[in-house]
């Protein structure tokens, strides 16, 4: 009996994880968002400076109540920016 409760468990942990990483693809990056709005030049470089500033404060709040500290913070922090930036 102990089995079919165990497979259970694992899948419906397996799609918790799907879910959240979907959610998290799904969030727009600065620089897409630049896109859709279609800016260029100097509005461009602005808007994507201000919204680094963000996903920055973002990112260390996350870091810090996740209770990170030093190179695992760092790195952390620095993932997070990257990837809330895009290219």
């Amino acid at each position: 009996m102990q089995k079919p409760i165990s497979r259970i468990a694992f899948g419906l942990v397996g799609c918790a994880l799907a879910v959240g990483a979907w959610a998290q693809a799904a969030a727009p990056t600065c620089m897409a968002a630049a896109q859709d709005k279609k800016l260029a030049g100097a509005a461009k470089t602005s808007f994507v400076q201000k919204c680094e500033r963000e996903a920055t404060e973002r990112c260390e709040a996350a870091a810090s109540e996740r209770k990170l500290a030093g190179a695992a913070k760092a790195s952390n922090v620095k993932k997070c920016v990257k990837d809330a930036v895009g290219e």
